[in-house]
C-alpha cells in the first residue's frame, strides 16, 4: 500500500481536484461532464503530471503521454466545434435536454464520479512515470505492444470522426457506411477503447501492488462499458432513423457493430451496466 500512496498520493489527489475543476463545465451544460470536460480533464492531467515528473520521463512514458495529449486535444477540439455548429441528431438533442433537467444533486454525483474515473483511466500513465524501475526484456515488449495499440486507437478514432463528419456534410440524411465504417459500424468507439486499452497494457510492465491493478482496471473496465453503452444508444437512434431502409438492414446484418471481423452485429440484448 505504501508503494502506491507514497510519494504519489498527493499528486493523485491533485489530479482529482484538477479533474473536478475542468469537468465542472458540466454545470453549464450537463452533457459536458462526459464530453468536453472528459477530453480536457485528460489534457490537464497529462500536462501537470509530465511537468512534475519531467526528469523521469522515458521514451515509453513520453510516447504514452504524447498520445493521450494528442487524443484529448483532438477530441476536445472536435467536440467544441461540433457544439458550435449545433448539427446533432434529434435523438442526441433529446438526450442533452433530459440531462440538462437533472436535479442538482444528481449532477453533483455525476461530476464527482466521472472526475475520479478520469484519474483512474489516466493512472497507468501516472504509474509508468513514477515506476521505480523501467521495463526491460519481456516487460518492455509488452509495453511497446501497448504503445502500438494506443497509437492505433488514436489513428482509428481520428480517421473515423473525420470520415463521418465529411460524409454527413455531403449526405446529412444518410447513415455513414464509408471508409472504416465498412469494417465496423462504430469505429470511433472502437478507437477510443483501443486508446485506453493500449495505455493500460503499457502499465502491465510496471504495475506494483494490488491497488495499482485495481485502480487501473476500474478505469479500463468503466470506459469499455461506457463505449459499449454508447454503441447501444447509437444503435437505437439509427434504428429509429434508418430502420425502414432495406440497405440499412443489409448493412447492420453484414458489418459488425463494434469489433471488426467478430460476427457480433448488435449489443441490443447485452447488459453493460453503464449506459
Amino acid at each position: 500500500m505504501e508503494q502506491l500512496f507514497s510519494p504519489i498520493s498527493p499528486l493523485i489527489l491533485a489530479l482529482i481536484v484538477l479533474s473536478l475543476v475542468i469537468a465542472s463545465v458540466g454545470f453549464r451544460k450537463t452533457v459536458w461532464f462526459i464530453s468536453v470536460g472528459y477530453a480536457f480533464a485528460i489534457t490537464g492531467m497529462v500536462i501537470v503530471t509530465v511537468l512534475v515528473y519531467r526528469d523521469q520521463l522515458t521514451l515509453i512514458a513520453g510516447l504514452q503521454n504524447v498520445a493521450l495529449l494528442l487524443w484529448s486535444l483532438r477530441l476536445g477540439i472536435y467536440l467544441v466545434r461540433r457544439e458550435a455548429t449545433a448539427q446533432m441528431p434529434t435523438s442526441v438533442n433529446d438526450q442533452v435536454a433530459r440531462a440538462q433537467s437533472l436535479p442538482l444533486m444528481v449532477k453533483c454525483f455525476i461530476w464527482v464520479s466521472v472526475s475520479v474515473l478520469y484519474v483512474a483511466m489516466y493512472s497507468p500513465a501516472l504509474f509508468m512515470l513514477t515506476a521505480p524501475a523501467q521495463p526491460t526484456g519481456l516487460s518492455a515488449v509488452i509495453a511497446w505492444l501497448g504503445v502500438i495499440v494506443l497509437y492505433g486507437g488514436l489513428v482509428i478514432e481520428s480517421v473515423a470522426d473525420q470520415q463521418k463528419s465529411a460524409f454527413k456534410l455531403q449526405s446529412p440524411g444518410k447513415f455513414c457506411n464509408v471508409g472504416l465504417y465498412r469494417l465496423v459500424r462504430c469505429p470511433n468507439y472502437l478507437g477510443e477503447i483501443m486508446v485506453w486499452l493500449g495505455s493500460w497494457v503499457i502499465g502491465l510492465a510496471i504495475y506494483n501492488g494490488i491497488l495499482q491493478w485495481v485502480i487501473s482496471l476500474i478505469g479500463l473496465a468503466c470506459i469499455t462499458l461506457i463505449m459499449m453503452g454508447s454503441t447501444k444508444r447509437l444503435e437505437k437512434g439509427q434504428a429509429q432513423r434508418y430502420g425502414h431502409l432495406p440497405e440499412y438492414q443489409q448493412y447492420i446484418t453484414s458489418v459488425p457493430v463494434l469489433f471488426p471481423f467478430i460476427p457480433v452485429y448488435t449489443l441490443e440484448n447485452v447488459r453493460v451496466y453503464i449506459e
